[in-house]
């Protein structure tokens, strides 16, 4: 006999109902959990114990979760138990506070990291930033709900040639993203950074080769426990490495950084227009002053985001790139 097939919302209730113990509310269960995961390998979790006695050493067990759960991911509040064989079993999870996601290769979204304060958004000199994949990072961060913060790293490589890119971090500082300009090598703008970050958990996320694993190890310095391992650029191509491959969580002296994988471009989900105008501050202000309550924002009379670009009020290099990812949805 085939097996009937749930729909979404009965696999949604049925998930919430493993999420929490019985008569739990959502507050009640992270309390209860006595873990956090603080990296992903596959089927098998890496979990830090939560509990008084390990808050000085803590002790950090490879687990495995329990089939009726969802998907884990760094950064998960969860409650564990130990195994025979000094591994563990996961075998339920709090509700998240939030979590951010990025689509795969087929277009579905991925959690990469969950309970964060912060997403830290990671462009370099080498590969050089363009403003329409610092917008597609800010739309699905704006749409998660989440904070977003830039910072521009390798700027000991920085060259009177590339004056555009002073003028990017000009751009997103005019829009009140915190931006930072860095080098992990020299360590120049490092205790602005450090200061931003003190008590926040944050996801780094970027191409491979902005130096978010370098950034990782200039933070922790020589309190660091761990280190995150460093890659070169591809040579010839001016293209990062993939050299972290699962997202990991490491404590630093004053916050938490969960370093991601590296990717050569980050593409969005389908959205709506309201949706991508939700990742435009300057935008999204406008949108009720549209003729048409359904405008498209792509020729529909009475649009005030059109009116506003030919006025100039609009960045130029935003408004192309806003209308760029308008288009790749439609495609």
């Amino acid at each position: 006999m085939n097996k009937r097939r749930l729909s979404k919302q009965q696999q949604r209730r049925i998930n919430e109902q493993r999420t929490l113990a019985a008569g739990e509310s959502a507050e009640v269960a992270a309390a209860h959990c006595n873990g956090r995961i603080i990296s992903h390998f596959g089927q098998q979790l890496d979990v830090e114990s939560t509990t008084a006695d390990a808050s000085e050493n803590p002790l950090i067990v490879r687990c495995h979760q329990r089939a009726n759960l969802p998907a884990l991911v760094t950064g998960d509040l969860v409650r564990w138990e130990p195994g025979e064989d000094g591994s563990g079993v996961v075998t339920a999870v709090a509700e998240r506070r939030n979590v951010f996601l990025r689509p795969d290769s087929m277009g579905r979204d991925k959690p990469v990291a969950a309970n964060l304060d912060v997403v830290l958004v990671v462009i370099a000199c080498v590969p050089e930033p363009f403003v329409n994949l610092i917008d597609r990072y800010l739309v699905a961060i704006e749409n998660l709900g989440l904070r977003a913060a830039l910072v521009l790293n390798k700027t000991d490589l920085l060259t009177d040639s590339q004056a555009d890119i002073t003028g990017i971090m000009d751009l997103y500082r005019g829009l009140d993203y915190p931006v930072f300009e860095v080098s992990a090598k020299t360590s120049d703008g490092m205790a602005s950074l450090q200061k931003f970050l003190g008590g926040l958990t944050t996801v780094l996320v970027g191409q491979s080769g902005v130096g978010k694993s370098s950034l990782v190890n200039n933070l922790g310095g020589q309190e660091a426990s761990e280190s995150a391992e460093v890659g070169e650029l591809s040579v010839g191509k001016d293209k990062g490495t993939h050299t972290t491959t699962t997202a990991r969580l490491f404590h630093l002296p004053n916050c938490d950084l969960i370093d991601s994988p590296g990717i050569r471009e980050f593409s969005l989900a389908p959205l709506s227009p309201e949706q991508v105008c939700n990742g435009f501050p300057e935008l999204r202000r406008l949108l009720g002053d549209c003729k048409f309550r359904n405008c498209s924002h792509r020729g529909d009379p009475g649009c005030a985001l059109i009116a506003a670009a030919e006025a100039g009020d609009i960045d130029a290099r935003r408004w192309s790139s806003f209308n760029q990812i308008l288009a790749s949805n439609e495609s």
